[in-house]
């Protein structure tokens, strides 16, 4: 076995959602999850199939991502995730309705950071072992930090 990090390509104002899930109806169920939860939202989606032609399945409302996001699950290429790449909204907006999708098995990150993903690699094939997600912190939050927090929170809506 063989262990590998790779590192993802997020474009410019874009968020990500990395998952594992085990159908290939998965990619028309996070579809019509992206468009029921957001009618502004541009987004890709890229399913690497894990069975059969073992193809990268692709579908989303805006081609630049789904490019960025098919050549995302090509860096990966481990069977069974999926990648959305999804600009104007914010993947708090849509992470319980993955998490409800039946074929969904894990959330790996959400994130606009950059991201490495750790894969181990065996004759089989690809698996994520975990995600690399931004920075490491260095330091612990002042009280003008919790202010601009606060401040940050209020700025985009998520508190009164």
């Amino acid at each position: 076995m063989e262990l590998k990090s790779v590192t993802l390509t997020v474009p410019e104002g874009c968020n990500l959602i990395l998952g594992q899930t085990h159908f290939i109806k998965t990619v028309e169920d996070l579809y019509e999850i992206m468009v029921g939860t957001s009618a502004q939202v541009k987004f890709g989606i890229a399913f690497c199939e894990a069975s059969g032609p073992c193809l990268i399945r692709v579908v989303g409302n805006d081609p630049d991502l789904q490019d960025a996001a098919t050549q995302n699950a090509k860096t990966i290429a481990a069977g069974h995730s999926f990648i959305i790449l999804l600009r104007e909204a914010y993947p708090i907006n849509f992470l319980n309705a993955i998490k409800q999708c039946p074929e969904v098995c894990t959330l790996y990150c959400a994130t606009a950071n950059p991201v490495e993903v750790i894969v181990a690699e065996t004759e089989q094939g690809r698996g994520i072992l975990g995600v690399v997600d931004g920075f490491a912190p260095k330091g612990v939050e002042s009280a003008e930090d919790v202010r601009a927090r606060q401040e940050l929170l209020r700025q985009v809506g998520y508190k009164l």
